[in-house]
């Protein structure tokens, strides 16, 4: 399963075969299906509610890409995925801080991918905001600028706020030394944990 393949933003596209793409929205940097989608493959997007596909729980929880009720980008899904006994959630392109009607349909989540770039989505102060009101055990900080400039037309000048200022003062973070990590419901830690994976 892949969420908001991304294509535009001086990174190279994303190299992987999955069978289900979930998007967020359709801006173009969020929903480069064809670059990861196995043939026959199914990609989600926008459908709001809940859906078994092939054999997972995904749930779809209405929100906005912005804090102006959605007048200026539109519309965004946030994502949770039941999946080996875990429950993830992806926040898409948010661009404000949750409801309480919207954390309590995204309920009781174990992984969180939070954005943390400011701009066109929530900045470092909203996304703790977000990461408190929701309290997953881990935390996996996404969408900031990785130090180069982005082509992206909804980043032209490249997102404006780094990672760094939304671990500031945070405990527990560990930096992984490569892309990804590996998750069980057994080996959940007890303790809240932010994970940095390395772009």
């Amino acid at each position: 399963m892949a969420f908001d393949p991304f294509t535009g933003i001086e990174l190279p596209e994303p190299k992987a075969e999955t069978d289900i793409v979930l998007c967020s929205h359709s801006h173009g940097d969020h929903n480069n299906a064809k670059a990861v989608l196995k043939k026959g493959g199914t990609t989600l997007e926008g459908f709001v509610g809940s859906k078994e596909v092939q054999g997972i729980a995904v749930n779809d929880i209405a929100t906005l890409h912005d804090a102006a009720g959605g007048s200026q980008r539109g519309k965004n899904s946030v994502y949770t995925v039941q999946l080996d006994g875990l429950v993830f959630c992806h926040l898409g392109d948010l661009g404000h801080d949750i409801t309480a009607e919207q954390a309590a349909a995204i309920g009781n989540i174990d992984v969180l991918f939070t954005l943390v770039s400011g701009g066109a989505t929530i900045g470092p102060d909203v996304a703790s905001s977000v990461v408190k009101r929701l309290n997953p055990r881990i935390v996996v900080p996404m969408h900031y600028n990785p130090g180069v400039a982005g082509t992206s037309p909804w980043f032209p000048n490249a997102m404006p706020v780094g990672v760094e200022e939304f671990l500031e003062g945070k405990k527990n973070v560990e930096r992984a030394k490569g892309r990804s990590f590996e998750v069980t419901k057994e080996n959940l830690p007890k303790e809240q944990k932010i994970i940095m994976l390395k772009l």
